[in-house]
């Protein structure tokens, strides 16, 4: 009798089987709002960070759920205000992330709608319980302390408009 002889449906060496646990995932949609909130000299953005799951500190764009009644705009202002403390006006939007992720056994599609903001009073203040630290950052440094690359990807956006703007009000062609 050979080593494997007697054993039905024993896998391979080496592989392992994938277990069907016959549970699907909900999925659900999720729509919030924020974005990149500027000092008025357009030379800081004020930024959250939060700790991962392994208590890793990760810096982002304020945002938040979209509450009954309010526009993306007015959620976009709230959640800067709610999470770094800074009242804010919206200029014009950045442009639209979205991406897939599994909490409490759920499947959930997010949509996030990012404004470039600009801050109009107030202090920072990481008193929001969701946000660990809050930071004004420099320009220059966002590429480089911002955790995620969409997010980085709009602020390359943010500084192509601000040279556009540059260049109109020194009355260079575009």
């Amino acid at each position: 009798m050979s080593g494997s002889a007697g054993r039905t449906g024993a896998s391979k060496p080496g592989r392992r089987r994938r277990r069907q646990r016959g549970r699907r995932l909900n999925t659900v949609d999720e729509t919030s709002a924020g974005g990149l909130v500027m000092d008025a000299d357009r030379q800081n953005a004020a930024l959250i960070g939060r700790l991962d799951r392994h208590g890793k500190l990760l810096w982002s764009l304020p945002k938040g759920h979209i509450e009954d009644g309010e526009t993306v705009e007015q959620t976009a202002m709230r959640e800067v205000r709610e999470e770094t403390g800074i009242s804010a006006r919206v200029l014009q939007p950045l442009g639209t992330i979205d991406y897939w992720f599994v909490a409490e056994r759920r499947r959930v599609h997010k949509t996030v709608h990012h404004f470039l903001l600009e801050a109009t009073g107030g202090e920072l203040s990481d008193e929001d319980i969701e946000v660990t630290e809050v930071a004004w950052v420099p320009v220059t440094e966002l590429e480089t302390t911002l955790a995620y690359s969409d997010e980085r990807r709009l602020v390359r956006k943010a500084k192509e408009l601000f040279d556009r703007e540059q260049r109109a009000a020194e009355g260079a062609p575009e």
